[in-house]
């Protein structure tokens, strides 16, 4: 990394990363609880094969945020914040990049794991990562389930914590991921 004074303010590339894969996430549990709740069919198959496409996007995106993220140093942390406030955020954060790679990571191996197909949006197929397994389907299906449960608490946590900063602490927090919104102070 540069030595250079940290930015008040996240990247524009950083605001870009951050909404689409939010926005990904969200649609791929749209996608998965759609498809649990259909017979199997046609129509199931083609949620999940856009619930997969999705997920590869994901995986994608986060290796390109992560080498972003290398090289462009985030804003600091707010003075005011605690230690244990501190310790929480970076935990969070460490989170969701593990989290942005195991997920689709687990889902290719299941769909490996019973020798289901992972294209992207048609345009081409990704190889089988391992072997057709029946008992790793299951152990990888049950972790994915269990990943996304993760996910979802840890998503909602980031929520109520970027609300908590905007309302309760009125710093910049929440503003400086916001694209179009310079942050109004320094924390």
């Amino acid at each position: 990394m540069p030595n250079e004074s940290p930015p008040i303010r996240y990247t524009a590339v950083a605001q870009w990363f951050h909404w689409i894969i939010a926005a990904l996430i969200v649609t791929q549990f749209a996608l998965a609880w759609t498809a649990e709740d259909l017979p199997l069919g046609m129509h199931k198959l083609a949620v999940f094969a856009r619930h997969k496409s999705f997920g590869m996007t994901v995986l994608m995106l986060a290796i390109l945020r992560l080498l972003w993220r290398l090289w462009h140093r985030p804003p600091e942390l707010p003075s005011g914040m605690t230690p244990i406030e501190r310790m929480l955020a970076r935990t969070t954060h460490i989170a969701f990049y593990v989290l942005l790679f195991a997920m689709p990571l687990t889902g290719w191996m299941m769909s490996s794991a019973k020798n289901y197909s992972v294209s992207w949006f048609g345009l081409f197929t990704w190889p089988n990562l391992i072997a057709q397994n029946d008992a790793a389907f299951d152990f990888l299906k049950a972790t994915h389930d269990l990943l996304s449960d993760v996910l979802l608490v840890i998503a909602i946590l980031h929520i109520l914590a970027a609300l908590k900063h905007h309302f309760w602490n009125k710093d910049d927090v929440f503003l400086r991921m916001l694209p179009f919104k310079k942050p109004e102070k320094r924390s």
